[in-house]
């Protein structure tokens, strides 16, 4: 698949900064939640949950989460 817009000047790409090899796919994702309290009640179910318990073991993760990226956000503006 054609990959546009990767060579912007003094920025870095996603392929760059998960520092990707030939044949390797990026993924980014994103959920929106509420409130950052129900977040951290999603979040807590979520790892109650022992299937993602059985994903967590060394081993197994189907992605390398070393270079995972993971940040939270704060609005800054919202146009409806």
């Amino acid at each position: 698949m054609p990959v546009d817009d990767l060579d912007c000047k003094d920025m870095v790409s996603f392929l760059k900064s998960a520092d990707a090899k030939e044949g390797e796919t990026i993924i980014v994702a994103w959920i929106l939640y509420e409130s950052k309290a129900k977040r951290d009640e999603v979040n807590a179910k979520v790892m109650a949950d022992p299937r993602i318990a059985n994903m967590m073991e060394p081993g197994t993760m189907p992605f390398e989460n070393k270079r995972t990226a993971y940040d939270g956000f704060t609005t800054l503006m919202e146009v409806r």
